[in-house]
Formats: structure tokens, C-alpha cells, sequence
């Protein structure tokens, strides 16, 4: 007797990469590629008409992303086991993904096979990651703020518009939208209620008492 193909489901929003790994995968009798999608809501939409062991996702997923798209699955009962590639310069994809929720992470310059290793690996409950520093992914995120941004997030704290904090930091709306839209990206936060909620969370108000 043999052992049952592990179900897999696959998601790339570029067309030949998805054909591509799709065609790679059919052709190992130990896998039974289920459903592939191109963006991160066709992928949730087919795996919960029909479950699968393992998901295969690119991490830059339109139109939800990645990072969304896992956290929306962990939430569901019985979700798949989600192995994220993407580019191995950046430690914080891997620090993100691990948090939410990723089996797995496979660089993009790494051989199929390996990927498909990580697969048998990650289907039998383990966890799969490249070496990385330790130290990079628990990191507090906003060591990566510039002192302009820190200074921003502060002020934004204390429920300051656009137009009031470029006049206390001395700058242009413009330039103070430029920096809320890395301050966003950084903390990985899509508002000013999160940001607000982050600095008083993490404790950067009780640093900038320290610092007066």
C-alpha cells in the first residue's frame, strides 16, 4: 500500500511562474495539485470549497497579499499548511510570515524540488525556514523608523491632522503624507487609529518620556 498524494494548492499572480510550478508539481506522483489561483482571494475561495493539505503562495499575492491571506486562513477550522516564497534579501517577509501563521518559507532563487521537499516536510507538521538571525526577527519594528518618523508618531498620537503636524515639524502636507506612508509600511498598519495604537502598545510614549 501506498501513500495517499499530499493535496496541494497553489497561488502566483504571474501567469508563467503559476503555470510553470503548476506543471512541475503534477508531474510528482507524490503530490495532487487541487486548485491553483492567481491572486489571494481566488485562492481562499477554492480552498474552502476544497481543502487541501498544503498551500503554496507567492508572498506579493494580488490583491489581498500574502500576508492578509494567511492571517484570514488561520482563523478558519482546519486550514491548510501555508508555504510562503518570496525574496530571501528581506528578513522582514520571513519575521512577517512567521507571525502569521507560515509553515514554511522558500526563497525564490531556491530549485522546485526543494520547494516540494518542504512540502512532504511541512504536510507531516513541520516548520520550514531558512537560517536566519534570530536577532533580525524579533526585532521591534520600530527600530527600522527614521528619527523623523519616530518624531511624526509621536506627534500623530496626540490626534494632530496633516496640516497641524506640518506646521509643528516644519514641513509640506505632502512631505508629511510621504512619511505617514512609510511609517504605515514599516509597522506594517493601513491607519492613524493603528498607528496611535502601536505607539502607546509597544511603549515608544513611555521612551519619549524618558528622553524629555
Amino acid at each position: 500500500m501506498t501513500d495517499a498524494p499530499i493535496d496541494i494548492g497553489l497561488a502566483d499572480g504571474n501567469p508563467l511562474m503559476l503555470a510553470a510550478l503548476a506543471d512541475f508539481i503534477d508531474r510528482d506522483k507524490g503530490f495532487s495539485l487541487v486548485t491553483t489561483a492567481a491572486t489571494a482571494e481566488g485562492f481562499l475561495a477554492a480552498v474552502s470549497r476544497v481543502p487541501v493539505a498544503v498551500g503554496i503562495i507567492d508572498w506579493n499575492l494580488p490583491v489581498m497579499g500574502g500576508e492578509r491571506l494567511l492571517d484570514t486562513l488561520r482563523l478558519r477550522p482546519a486550514p491548510p499548511r501555508m508555504i510562503v516564497y518570496g525574496a530571501p534579501e528581506e528578513p522582514e517577509i520571513l519575521r512577517r510570515a512567521m507571525a502569521a501563521g507560515a509553515a514554511g518559507f522558500s526563497p525564490r532563487h531556491q530549485p522546485p524540488e526543494q520547494l516540494l521537499v518542504m512540502a512532504r516536510a511541512v504536510a507531516l507538521g513541520q516548520m520550514m525556514f531558512p537560517f536566519v538571525d534570530v536577532r533580525e526577527l524579533n526585532r521591534d519594528p520600530a527600530a527600522a523608523l527614521t528619527l523623523r518618523e519616530r518624531t511624526l508618531l509621536a506627534a500623530l498620537a496626540r490626534g494632530l491632522d496633516n496640516k497641524s503636524l506640518a506646521r509643528e515639524l516644519d514641513i509640506s502636507v505632502n512631505t508629511v503624507k510621504f512619511h505617514l506612508r512609510n511609517l504605515y509600511e514599516k509597522l506594517n498598519l493601513s491607519s492613524r487609529a493603528q498607528a496611535i495604537a502601536f505607539y502607546y502598545s509597544s511603549g515608544a510614549h513611555r521612551d519619549d518620556n524618558t528622553a524629555r
